[in-house]
C-alpha cells in the first residue's frame, strides 16, 4: 500500500501547478492533504479530477479559507470521522480519521505556534489532547498518522537549528517535547527510522527563497504505531515535486504480512 501526504497551501491554487500530474505519477492508494484552504464543497468539487478516489474533507468553521484537511482513498474506509472531540480544538478542520478493517489512518494539520510564539500555549495543549486521541484509537487498532506536524524534531531536521531554537514556531523545546512524547508512546517516525542520517526537508519559506537555497525544515511526517513498524518497507520525501511551500512525503507499507 502506498500513501502520500502533502500540505498543498491551497488546493485550488495547487491544481494550477501540475497537481493532478504529480499525484498520478506518485500513484498512491491514499493521499492526504493539509491546508486545503477551502470549504468541503470546494474540495469535493476538486475530487472530480480524481474519480477513482473517495474524497473526505474537513474545513475550518472558525475562518473561511483557512487550514483544512482532506483524504482521498481508492478503497472506501469502513468509517470516517472528523476532529478529536474537543470543542476548543475542533473549529479549524485539522483532523480526519479514516477507519479501515485493520488500521486507522489519521491525517492532521497541527496548529502553528504563531509569530512571536503567541499560540504556543494553545499548541502545547493541542499536542496533549491529540496524543490522547491517538492513544485511544491505538487501543482498538494500529494507527498510521500523517500530516504537517509543524515541528522539526531534531537538529538534522532543520537547516539553521541554532538560530531557530526556542525562537521560531516549530522548533521550541516545548514542541519538540510534545513530538517526543508521541514517540515515547510507541509511534515511529518512519522516515527517520529508515534514514537515520539523511538530511531531507519538506518545507521551505517562500519569503526567503528557502527552497532554492535548500534552507528548510522537515515537519511533514508519517508515523506508525508499534504493530505496523515492522511492515514499513519504504519512506519517501518527494522533494522533486513543486506547487506548494511543502513537498509531499510518502510511505510504502505491506499490510498483508
Amino acid at each position: 500500500m502506498q500513501l502520500v501526504n502533502w500540505n498543498v497551501n491551497g488546493i485550488r491554487a495547487i491544481l494550477k501547478k501540475d497537481f493532478e500530474k504529480n499525484i498520478r505519477e506518485m500513484n498512491p492508494d491514499v493521499f492526504c492533504l493539509q491546508e486545503t484552504k477551502a470549504a468541503e464543497d470546494d474540495v469535493l468539487a476538486v475530487a472530480a479530477v480524481f474519480p477513482e478516489y473517495h474524497c473526505y474533507a474537513n474545513s475550518s468553521k472558525a475562518r473561511k479559507g483557512y487550514s483544512g484537511t482532506a483524504i482521498f482513498s481508492r478503497e472506501a474506509p469502513v468509517m470516517v470521522t472528523y476532529d478529536i472531540g474537543r470543542e476548543a480544538f475542533d473549529q479549524e478542520g485539522r483532523v480526519i480519521t479514516a477507519e479501515y478493517v485493520h488500521f486507522f489512518l489519521v491525517t492532521v494539520y497541527t496548529p502553528n505556534a504563531g509569530e512571536n510564539l503567541v499560540r504556543l500555549d494553545y499548541r502545547e495543549q493541542w499536542d496533549h489532547h491529540f496524543r490522547n486521541y491517538l492513544l485511544w484509537l491505538k487501543k482498538r487498532k494500529p494507527v498510521i498518522v500523517c500530516g504537517d506536524l509543524n515541528v522539526a524534531h531534531r537538529e538534522i531536521d532543520i537547516a539553521r537549528a541554532k538560530e531557530n531554537y526556542n525562537v521560531s514556531a516549530g522548533y521550541t523545546q516545548r514542541e519538540i517535547d510534545g513530538f517526543q512524547r508521541l514517540l515515547d508512546e510507541g509511534f515511529t517516525d518512519t522516515f527517520r527510522a529508515l534514514h537515520p542520517t539523511q538530511v531531507a526537508y519538506t518545507y521551505w519559506n517562500y519569503v526567503t527563497n528557502g527552497r532554492a537555497k535548500n534552507v528548510g525544515w522537515r515537519i511533514d511526517y508519517f508515523l506508525v504505531s508499534e504493530k505496523l513498524a515492522p511492515k514499513v518497507q519504504r519512506a519517501f520525501v518527494f522533494d522533486q515535486y513543486h506547487g506548494s511551500d511543502h513537498c509531499p512525503v510518502g510511505l510504502h507499507i505491506d499490510l498483508t504480512v
